[in-house]
Parts: C-alpha cells; structure tokens; sequence
C-alpha cells in the first residue's frame, strides 16, 4: 500500500529577527541568505523528489501556509522553482504554529484522510537532503496508516 506524504510549509512570520534584512512585509524565509534560493524555496525543493514513488511513498505537491500579504510573494518564488500546483492556504490571522497546522490537517483530511501531514517550518536550512528523506522514511514506521 502506498502511503502519501503532503508536505505542509509554515511560511508566516513578521521578519522581525533579521531586521534590516528581513521585515514584516519581506521575512527570511522569503530571502536567499544562504544560497541562490530563498529559503522557502530549499524548503519545497527538500522534499521535490519529483513526485514518483519510492519505497510505496508519495509526496504529494506542497501546501503552503502563509497570510495574506505575503500570498504573491510565496505563489511567485514556486513558480521560479517550477512549482505550479502547490496550495496555499491563508490564515485568517496569525496566531502562530498550532492554528496554522490545523488549517492545513483539516485541509488535508478533507482530500485524504489516510494522509500523511510532514510539517516543515520554511526558514530552516538542512542541506543533507539525502539524510533529511531518510528520516521521513524512518518515520513512516510509526504512523497509524
């Protein structure tokens, strides 16, 4: 049976901590402070194994969460990186990371409830991409499916 993974990117913030590189309307994640891609963009490319199955694993497109003011920003640095079908959901305010993962856990039980939620916060930088998808492999193990 294979399982599916539904990748969940928290893209809020208020870009306070890097201040004056980042700011409420431009934070980190929406910068390139390590490589060329921001680092939402090295979020979705960790786990963009090309959408094929490995192991009886599939990674759906990502869904991004994310506010208002920052939608177009987000929806423009996918397509930069050819990712065309992600879903962003909006929060209707920002109340930090719980709110935001039950936006997307009641986004994804509505298309899949067997479903697989891997919760990835958008400024994080792991470059052992390898290492990082063996972990999610790992974990698999311990899921309800």
């Amino acid at each position: 049976m294979t399982k599916k993974i539904y990748p969940v990117v928290l893209c809020g913030g208020s870009g306070t901590r890097l201040w004056p590189l980042s700011r409420e309307e431009y934070p980190k994640q929406l910068l390139a402070l390590v490589d060329d891609k921001t680092l939402l963009q090295g979020t979705i490319e960790r786990v963009n194994v090309s959408s094929s199955t490995q192991q009886n694993i599939e990674i759906a497109t990502p869904i991004i969460v994310t506010n208002e003011s920052h939608r177009f920003l987000v929806a423009e640095q996918l397509r930069e990186i050819g990712i065309n079908d992600a879903q962003i959901i909006l929060e209707p305010e920002g109340k930090n990371t719980a709110p935001a993962l039950c936006l997307a856990a009641f986004h994804i039980q509505a298309l899949d409830p067997e479903g697989i939620m891997l919760v990835m916060p958008a400024d994080h930088v792991i470059q052992n991409q390898t290492a990082f998808l063996d972990a999610i492999i790992s974990g698999l193990a311990y899921t309800d499916n």
